[in-house]
């Protein structure tokens, strides 16, 4: 009766998981909802809780758990690789989407950003050794993770050993660059942390499962793989032995190391671009390099254009301050403050009301300017306005382009 208790838990184990994590995000739910949620509201924050909050966590448990159970059960083994498999194409989904809506940039240390913006974790020139390595690494994994251990001659399994351990290692270099005491920090290391729980889960699981067969194919036959060439051969009779292949397979990780390097000379990366793609940033934990000072421009409409346009279109002319911080400033920008200027002083009603209507259309539209095309279109469109703020300047002011001059100059306290 256990056993078929067992077997029904084992054959719906992925649909009790996102269950614990639906019912956990409905607890969860109780803390945002508030009496006049409607029924329809709850559902939606329990499933959004559960599933983008909880479940990789519920995952992440699982995976670690694997470890440790050493098991040789066909059927748990082809249920742990499920696991696995989902734990992967979420890990990937749920990233993106993280990444979707964090300050990240694809910009390097160099480039002057904005705001909270930070600057892309690995360097963009030795991106492509990173995912190269990452690459090796999951072929690894799948080479390894499908294939029957006792049909692999001991050599082969190591190299496939030594190659996941370089995907561990981009995985670990990740966690350390990035890793913060932040929520979205955190979960952007749970998709690297588990595939290092995975690999430590596959290679484990294929040493016992190795141990196992070797006794009964040399009881069966009195013989294993044998390679003709007699160096492979010597060290496929020492790789017998399953204990030594995760120091054998550290040992060889350096020659295949070498090898990739070799041959991503030929695509244009340097040969410390390994090192390099982690250290050659700014903002994050193991980067060596300082970049510029983020520009401010607190989502002000103008400050947008002013600062994401392209500079021969939007024509900067200095830097100036707003609210304590650097701003950069064009005479588009300098009309229209001393056009606001002039109405505070002559109608200050209507400024108020005019500025309310302002506040509450300009910074949402300040935050879908994220191209220095869109930008450069808005201060286009901005023209006759800016012509129409110049002639209202002219008409009241004695010194207008003095006026216009001083906008967004620090104040000068007594």
């Amino acid at each position: 009766m256990s056993a078929i208790m067992n077997e029904k838990l084992l054959k719906h184990s992925i649909l009790l998981s996102a269950a614990v994590s639906v019912i956990l995000g409905a607890a969860a739910a109780f803390l945002f909802l508030g009496e006049g949620d409607s029924f329809m509201e709850g559902v939606i924050v329990c499933l959004m809780i559960g599933i983008f909050a909880i479940y990789p966590f519920i995952l992440t448990l699982i995976n670690f758990a694997a470890i440790f159970c050493g098991c040789t059960d066909p059927r748990l083994i082809r249920k742990g690789r499920h696991f696995e498999w989902i734990t992967l194409v979420l890990g990937v989904l749920y990233s993106l989407l993280l990444l979707a809506f964090t300050d990240f940039t694809f910009s390097d240390w160099t480039v002057t950003l904005h705001n909270a913006q930070k600057h892309t974790p690995i360097w963009t020139e030795g991106a492509l050794t990173v995912l190269i390595f990452a690459a090796v690494g999951i072929l690894g994994y799948l080479f390894l993770s499908c294939s029957r251990i006792s049909k692999v001659p001991p050599l082969i399994t190591v190299l496939e050993i030594a190659a996941m351990y370089l995907g561990m290692l981009q995985c670990i270099l990740w966690v350390i660059q990035i890793i913060r005491l932040e929520a979205v920090y955190l979960y952007l290391c749970l998709f690297p942390l588990n595939c290092i729980l995975i690999g430590i889960k596959v290679i484990r699981q294929k040493m016992i499962e190795w141990g196992k067969t070797q006794c009964e194919e040399v009881k069966k036959d009195g013989s294993v793989n044998r390679f003709r060439n007699r160096y492979l051969d010597w060290m496929n009779r020492h790789l017998e032995r399953s204990s030594v292949w995760p120091v054998a397979a550290f040992l060889l990780m350096w020659p295949l190391l070498g090898i990739i390097i070799c041959v991503l000379l030929l695509f244009g990366q340097r040969p410390d671009s390994a090192v390099r793609a982690w250290t050659e940033t700014s903002d994050w934990n193991l980067s060596q390099k300082i970049a510029p000072q983020n520009i401010y421009y607190d989502e002000h409409y103008l400050c947008t254009v002013a600062a994401g346009g392209h500079r021969k279109v939007v024509k900067p002319i200095r830097m100036g301050v707003r609210h304590g911080h650097p701003v950069i400033v064009n005479r588009q920008l300098c009309v229209a403050n001393a056009f606001e200027q002039i109405m505070e002083e002559r109608v200050p009603r209507l400024h108020k009301r005019i500025r309310n209507i302002y506040d509450k259309y300009g910074f949402p539209v300040a935050k879908m300017i994220r191209s220095p095309y869109i930008a450069d279109g808005i201060y286009i469109l901005m023209k006759p306005l800016e012509w129409f703020f110049l002639i209202v300047i002219y008409m009241t002011d004695v010194k207008p382009e003095n006026r216009i001059a001083v906008q967004y100059f620090p104040k000068r306290t007594a």
